[in-house]
């Protein structure tokens, strides 16, 4: 079994912390990058049976089209939404640098602990992306699943497959357009490649 990740392209706005509060439509370069990652918008050949997708409209907003272009299934898991980012949801990296510094650099520090405002516990954010992927492994075994979803899910799986520290999260950087691929056979589950471009060339 493979499953894909793909994360979203550049939304509208640029680069601000989006969670599962603040859901900005893809820009018409983001969706350009998705379009690209999957071999451009007439791909002729892919390797996926089925697109399970966030709801979040910058994921959903892509998945939907491909799904029909490509006639395959789509199914929205909202657990695979991002994780609530909670005061700092909508605000730049640079606006937390200057005006909230100590706040800032304590989150990269201690992620688990030194949480924004009403942000998402982490230990939750994780317990909910491992079950989704429980259940993805359960339901569609034997398939070769693209997921279209968010940096912060895809750092999560990762975590999970390698059996490391849910603290580490934030030490994966995962671009837009992105694309990462977690392998299960009789070994277990094993991480095949992180942050590709064309996943759909690695069949």
């Amino acid at each position: 079994m493979r499953i894909d990740f793909l994360r979203h392209g550049e939304p509208t706005g640029g680069e601000r912390y989006r969670g599962s509060g603040v859901d900005d439509p893809l820009s018409e370069t983001g969706l350009e990058q998705m379009w690209q990652a999957v071999g451009g918008r007439a791909p002729t050949s892919v390797p996926w049976t089925r697109i399970i997708s966030s709801p979040m409209r910058r994921c959903l907003d892509f998945a939907a089209p491909l799904s029909r272009t490509l006639n395959l299934p789509l199914t929205q898991v909202p657990d695979l939404r991002e994780v609530g980012f909670g005061s700092w949801e909508g605000r730049t990296p640079e606006d937390l640098r200057r005006n909230s510094p100590e706040e800032f650099l304590a989150f990269f520090h201690d992620p688990m602990h030194a949480r924004p405002r009403g942000a998402e516990p982490l230990d939750d954010f994780r317990r909910r992306v491992d079950g989704a992927l429980d259940e993805m492994l359960r339901r569609h075994a034997g398939e070769h699943l693209l997921v279209v979803t968010h940096a912060g899910v895809i750092r999560a799986a990762i975590c999970a497959a390698l059996e490391v520290p849910t603290e580490a999260m934030y030490r994966i950087r995962i671009p837009y357009a992105g694309a990462t691929r977690l392998r299960r056979d009789d070994r277990g589950m094993m991480l095949e490649f992180v942050n590709r471009r064309h996943p759909a060339d690695s069949a």
